[in-house]
């Protein structure tokens, strides 16, 4: 995976803080590669995306998924998935 995800994971870091929120990529001892985001204004409202490549014919060369393994969004559209985890992270007012 090496260089390809690491440049679509920082590529989502910077739409994530043009949104205002707060996000960097993260290696585990593994080496494995993610994006935690967390909602300032809101911390307890956190994801970490990843990014991973795939041969499903439907879906692109690289795609950013949710913590849970799901594909959210195409990587060569970081904006497109800055909006989709800045809407799930969105504090709700009372």
């Amino acid at each position: 995976m090496g260089d390809d995800n690491f440049e679509h994971l920082e590529r989502l870091v910077s739409e994530l803080d043009a949104r205002g929120l707060l996000a960097r990529v993260v290696r585990t001892q593994t080496g494995r590669l993610f994006v935690r985001v967390i909602n300032p204004e809101a911390t307890s409202l956190t994801e970490n995306v990843t990014c991973r490549p795939t041969t499903v014919a439907d879906l692109a060369d690289w795609h950013y998924c949710w913590s849970w393994g799901e594909p959210m969004h195409a990587a060569d559209d970081p904006a497109g998935a800055a909006t989709k985890v800045a809407r799930v992270l969105a504090a709700v007012a009372k």
